[in-house]
């Protein structure tokens, strides 16, 4: 079996409003359970690879349901704690349309992971025979004791002989648990200790500013048009401040509309000093992928990451401009599917990087 790969990073219950509805229009909301760490682990499986899961969960009927959808997958969750203590956080989401943004609600404080301190979690056990561990920078904004976990876990990990990965992933309305920083210093401060440990930075524009003060000269992300030109630079930087970091990826979003992205990445490697892009036209030039009728963006950047890790550690897509490919399809993919995990399969994202984009029936 192949080595796997581990996540670690909080779990909740998403309650969405069906159908386009406002929040304050729905009666019924749909229920699914995913988390930016686990999405990247059922990624993982979902094209074939082997995935273990470590978080902290309640010990109650819910709970119960959150590792079934993690189960059903095929993820791993051995080495979930279940816990006393803490309870199981939830996110509320409404998708926008056309012109209106879609929003999401947290309701996080004082979850299972928030509370548990970093000794409880067997990271010994779940890093034995892995070799890749990914995290995100949504846990560590959680509490301190979510942050001081994810530190211990990226530094064990190194340690181990483990690759690491870290979805820069900043969320503004989360870093409060320290009322002495702002929430921009407050992810600074706490990002900048758990990135010498990592080896594969992952993030957006908007990331690399606010996490790490690093801009892409004047780009205007909400403008719908990325100068893309400036984003090897921006790797270049980060690499800079972290030279124990091997590769920076990062997502290109053309927002035209809540309904209507444009999508792709780039990849920069440090050994060759080079930055793939894709997806390219016929002509070798970066063409994103227009994606027209988003069905569910949420996710699309976890299911980036998994792709784009998956890749990396598979005979065949590992060299780094096929890895970038296969992420940047897989993720294009995620746009059609609903709720956060994507369950499109190795084939189907072969398939796109093939030129397979028309959606034309599978018989």
């Amino acid at each position: 079996m192949a080595q796997p790969v581990v996540t670690f990073g909080e779990i909740m219950c998403r309650l969405a409003a069906p159908q386009h509805l406002r929040l304050r229009q729905a009666r019924d909301l749909e229920v699914t359970y995913a988390g930016a760490e686990a999405s990247v682990a059922a990624s993982v499986c979902n094209f074939g690879g082997s995935a273990r899961y470590v978080t902290a969960l309640p010990r109650h009927a819910l709970a119960d349901a959150t590792l079934d959808a993690v189960r059903s997958v095929g993820i791993d969750t051995r080495f979930v704690l279940r816990t006393d203590r803490g309870r199981l956080g939830v996110y509320f989401l409404e998708s926008g349309a056309n012109q209106r943004p879609s929003s999401v609600i947290y309701d996080r404080a004082d979850s299972a992971i928030a509370v548990t301190p970093v000794e409880r979690y067997d990271l010994k056990g779940a890093f034995d025979g892995a070799r890749w561990l990914h995290l995100s920078g949504i846990t560590p904004a959680l509490s301190a004791n979510a942050a001081e976990a994810t530190r211990a876990a990226a530094q064990k990990a190194k340690s181990s002989g483990l690759t690491v990965s870290i979805d820069l992933n900043f969320r503004r309305t989360l870093w409060d648990w320290d009322g002495r920083a702002d929430t921009r210093a407050l992810a600074e401060a706490t990002m900048r200790t758990i990135l010498p440990f990592v080896d594969v930075v992952i993030g957006n524009e908007e990331d690399c500013a606010d996490v790490l003060g690093i801009h892409a000269g004047h780009t205007d992300v909400h403008a719908g048009v990325l100068r893309i030109g400036r984003y090897p630079d921006v790797a270049r930087q980060v690499v800079e401040q972290f030279p124990n970091v091997s590769k920076v990826a990062i997502t290109l979003r053309e927002s035209i509309s809540a309904s209507h992205n444009n999508w792709g990445a780039m990849l920069y490697d440090v050994r060759s000093d080079t930055a793939d892009f894709a997806p390219l036209d016929g002509d070798g030039r970066y063409r994103p992928y227009p994606i027209h009728h988003i069905v569910d963006r949420v996710g699309g950047g976890d299911a980036f990451a998994g792709g784009l890790i998956f890749a990396l550690t598979t005979d065949g897509l590992s060299d780094a401009a096929t890895a970038l490919r296969y992420a940047v399809a897989a993720s294009c993919l995620k746009h059609s599917i609903k709720g956060d995990f994507n369950f499109s399969t190795r084939a189907e994202v072969e398939a796109l990087m093939g030129g397979a984009a028309s959606g034309r029936v599978v018989r």
